[in-house]
């Protein structure tokens, strides 16, 4: 199985998220592009000991210390090349249709870029 997994999908994903974590894994729920995980029993998670984590980004960066601190980290691995951003392709602003349909019917990997141009 998976040792962790990041899913930003919710409801969609996550029975198969608890199908293929490994034994002790951890899963990380941070959004809900299908809609909200349903309700589910807390048992699920002992099957495999898994660890579930629900994080949102107010719990981080609540102060604007923390917002400040976190942006320059983030933009210094951007800058250095040590955290990379999969783009998957560049659209002109009057095929955002084309755009949507390509990400709706899951044809897509890495971000979706829009061009004002």
């Amino acid at each position: 199985g998976v040792d962790v997994i990041f899913d930003g999908v919710g409801k969609a994903t996550f029975d198969a998220d608890l199908e293929m974590i490994a034994l002790k894994g951890h899963l990380v729920s941070f959004g809900n592009a299908s809609g909200p995980v349903p309700d589910f029993s807390i048992l699920r998670l002992s099957d495999k000991n898994v660890t579930l984590l629900r994080p949102k980004v107010h719990g981080y960066v609540s102060e604007r210390k923390d917002l400040e601190k976190y942006s320059t980290e983030l933009f210094e691995k951007l800058i250095s090349g040590q955290v990379k951003i999969a783009i998957h392709d560049v659209y002109p602003l009057k095929e955002v249709g084309r755009a949507h349909s390509d990400l709706e019917s899951r044809k897509t990997k890495g971000k979706l870029l829009l061009s004002v141009e």
